[in-house]
């Protein structure tokens, strides 16, 4: 997946190099990956529908094209999140309807628990939401909480969304001549962009055969035997969305199936764990063909990359990790050194 560039001196990219590694290690440390995602999203997005105006020849016909097109995607962009927002806020896909289905199955399982696990578990809808913003926070300290931080966390979204789309403008009429610290810059700009194109493209199609995966099984498979699941919209939402997460997303989504489908009866949820697993055993192979083959990583790779990086910086480094280590492999094969 290397980015064919004319690289300047040495020295400048030794300079670029170390300017990038802090420049990253800095979005991680300011919390700034929701900005850095939001705007590499809509300048690839930008980018992959304007590659056919090449044919404009004129200069501000061109750039008044690319900014429309910028312009669209950053709307349908902040529209969908929106509205994805208001479905998880809603009454019939809210996620306190999925806290209390969830509180409701582990208090009818109660009887059946050990004595010393009975004392650990909530015994209701509010006891299990504050079991969980607890355990995130004691684990996951870069997990971002609604309210004011999620405020801000919004606004840098649509600030890098603003960034990404003028950086797309300036791509519609970029300059000849870079000075070598420039050029230096932007060839590892570039290498960043193509690592985040080839994985989150892949991860965003695996996610979303997997829900669609996940829909079969729950609105038609299971009406078909006369199972009919609660919140089935809810459990596909969560299984795309949490698709998107390379591997630790498919462990929140099978959760939550499982535990809904105990609701009904243990063989269902036996059903959905056995159809779950099979479907993540499809996923891995996808996950080795669309993500591994483009960044030449295997899966093990990949998940000692992510390992690490949680350790290291929490939600946000497992986030990062197989953009980050996609990138860093590139850079050092490039240089024929892995």
């Amino acid at each position: 997946m290397d980015v064919a560039v004319k690289e300047p001196a040495r020295n400048y990219v030794i300079g670029a190099w170390i300017i990038t590694a802090a420049l990253l290690l800095l979005i991680l440390r300011l919390d700034l990956l929701p900005a850095l995602l939001a705007g590499l999203l809509v300048f690839e997005l930008v980018h992959v529908l304007t590659m056919r105006l090449n044919f404009v020849r004129e200069r501000r016909a061109r750039i008044v094209s690319v900014a429309f097109i910028a312009a669209v995607v950053v709307g349908l962009l902040s529209l969908t999140a929106f509205a994805s927002l208001l479905f998880f806020r809603s009454d019939t896909g809210g996620y306190v309807l999925l806290l209390k289905k969830s509180a409701d199955v582990i208090q009818s399982w109660r009887g059946m628990l050990p004595a010393w696990l009975i004392h650990t578990l909530p015994t209701d809808a509010e006891g299990l939401q504050g079991s969980i913003v607890t355990w995130l926070k004691e684990h996951l300290a870069a997990v971002q909480t609604i309210g004011q931080e999620g405020t801000r966390v919004l606004i840098r979204v649509l600030i890098g969304m603003v960034i990404g789309a003028l950086i797309a403008l300036r791509q519609a009429d970029p300059p000849v001549d870079y000075r070598p610290l420039a050029l230096a810059l932007a060839n590892r700009a570039a290498r960043f962009g193509a690592a985040f194109r080839h994985v989150v493209f892949a991860q965003v199609r695996i996610a979303a055969l997997n829900a669609a995966l996940t829909a079969f099984y729950l609105a038609i498979v299971l009406p078909i035997l006369g199972i009919h699941l609660p919140l089935i919209k809810t459990m596909i939402a969560v299984t795309f969305v949490a698709g998107l997460v390379p591997v630790f997303g498919n462990l929140i989504s099978n959760v939550v199936v499982v535990v809904v489908s105990l609701s009904v009866s243990p063989y269902v949820a036996l059903g959905s764990l056995v159809y779950l697993v099979a479907i993540h055993k499809l996923e891995y192979f996808l996950n080795a063909r669309f993500v591994g083959t483009r960044i030449e990583a295997r899966a093990w790779e990949l998940l000692l990359a992510m390992l690490l990086m949680e350790a290291a910086f929490g939600v946000a480094g497992l986030i990062a990790a197989p953009i980050y280590y996609a990138y860093l492999k590139d850079e050092l094969s490039a240089k024929d050194w892995v």
